[in-house]
């Protein structure tokens, strides 16, 4: 099990109600985290879990191929690391709870410099031993969706406990497309939340469709360049225009599958690695019943 761990605590942040440590320190996002954990362990029973993490949210290589990228995200641009993510102050402080409670628990936490959690999920996906639940609330990891290797995604858009079970029969039910097209449709149509233009007049369907009929971008682009094909002018129009977008959009929208990431130490502990450390944190920050239904749902 692959945890998208900031698209979880952002939902445990705004889903769950505040409540604070007895120094005052907000803890929702750090409780529900747990709990999400907690709750899907116990339901799934994996026998690896990895948090990974976006050791850059916005990698420069992104950003030099795409400058919009991201862009409305961030707070200020560094020159030497990673830019600062607008994130609310009350999450921002919880983030190194988080950390050191997956610590104690002895729960693996996987991140890749100069590269999205995205990037590490899809490098743990690929070439894995056995089915990988990837859980996620960005429909941008669909693309990792692969029946033939056990591959599917826990998406929680509507909430951990309502989640759906992606699979290509459900992406192609909703989009009309393949798993493996989907970073293809994601970068035809555009995405908003990631500063991705996409092709001006080409939605969801018009997306759809062109895969349909050319099966990959390389196909679509071969289409619109080619006088003899029968693409329809419109489209061939829409798609010659973004001719600068359409050459490096792709290479943003695809997750990384090849990148240098651990997988030793991945298996699901099955009591906390240090008790007395969680003992501890929960005594601090107010996370006793949390911590204990984690506890619970870990034993095997």
């Amino acid at each position: 099990m692959l945890l998208d761990s900031a698209s979880m605590y952002f939902r445990a942040f705004f889903g769950v109600p505040e409540i604070t440590a007895d120094d005052g320190t907000p803890v929702n996002a750090v409780r529900g985290f747990m709990d999400f954990i907690a709750r899907l362990v116990a339901q799934y029973d994996p026998d690896e879990l990895v948090c990974c993490w976006d050791n850059d949210w916005r990698p420069a290589w992104r950003v030099e191929l795409l400058p919009t990228y991201k862009t409305h995200r961030v707070v200020a641009e560094v020159a030497t690391g990673p830019d600062v993510e607008e994130v609310p102050d009350p999450l921002e402080v919880q983030v190194p709870i988080i950390l050191e409670v997956l610590d104690a628990f002895g729960i693996a936490v996987r991140g890749a410099d100069g590269y999205e959690a995205d990037d590490v999920i899809g490098t743990l996906a690929t070439g894995a031993a056995g089915p990988v639940d990837v859980v996620t609330g960005d429909r941008d990891l669909f693309q990792v969706v692969d029946d033939d290797a056990s591959v599917r995604v826990l998406y929680i858009a509507r909430g951990v406990g309502n989640h759906e079970r992606v699979d290509n029969a459900w992406v192609r039910a909703k989009y009309g497309v393949d798993a493996a097209q989907y970073a293809d449709f994601a970068t035809l149509r555009g995405d908003a939340s990631d500063g991705l233009p996409g092709v001006a007049g080409i939605g969801e369907k018009t997306a759809a469709t062109l895969l349909g009929r050319f099966r990959h971008m390389e196909g679509i682009v071969a289409a619109a360049e080619d006088p003899s094909s029968d693409l329809g002018p419109g489209p061939r129009g829409k798609i010659k225009a973004a001719a600068d977008y359409l050459l490096v959009a792709p290479k943003v929208v695809a997750v990384a599958r090849d990148l240098e990431v651990d997988r030793t130490g991945l298996d699901r502990p099955v009591t906390p690695r240090s008790p007395e450390r969680v003992t501890e944190l929960a005594r601090r920050y107010n996370l006793e019943s949390p911590a204990a239904r984690l506890v619970e749902a870990l034993i095997r």
